[in-house]
């Protein structure tokens, strides 16, 4: 009788650990997902300002890199033409934010973004993302 008590006891703490160990993991997701929204959000905000500095620095490396070589300038510039040529369309509210492991995805009422999450916190390593029926989204900054 004795060791089946003790064997229920290790079984419920095993499940209130795998509990706690569950919520424990949902908070570090909600954390990066609303970290992640934050970063979009920011993101927008400068778009619309103008700020194309603040833009630049917000771009994960490859997709500064990548911005930087199509338009042969330097960021600023770049992203101002990639604002302006490409004809983004204004990003709006927040519709929906889906993180995987250290990737994200925030849709917005009029753009799609996509971020990694780097030692230094997230950046965009897509914008200007549109969705197309069975193929990958059609993005006007992306990086490699």
């Amino acid at each position: 009788m004795r060791g089946r008590r003790q064997g229920r006891a290790a079984v419920r703490g095993v499940v209130l650990l795998l509990a706690v160990a569950g919520a424990g993991a949902c908070g570090a997701v909600q954390e990066r997902r609303d970290a992640a929204e934050a970063e979009a959000t920011r993101f927008v905000l400068d778009r619309e300002a103008g700020r194309h500095a603040l833009l630049c620095a917000a771009l994960a490396p490859g997709t500064r890199d990548e911005l930087e070589e199509t338009a042969k300038s330097g960021c600023r510039e770049a992203i101002r033409q990639a604002i302006e040529e490409d004809d983004l369309p204004p990003a709006g509210a927040v519709r929906a934010v889906d993180v995987w492991g250290d990737r994200a995805r925030v849709v917005l009422e009029g753009d799609t973004l996509f971020l990694s999450q780097f030692p230094g916190g997230w950046k965009v390593t897509a914008a200007g993302c549109e969705p197309r029926r069975d193929q990958p989204y059609r993005c006007g900054i992306k990086g490699g």
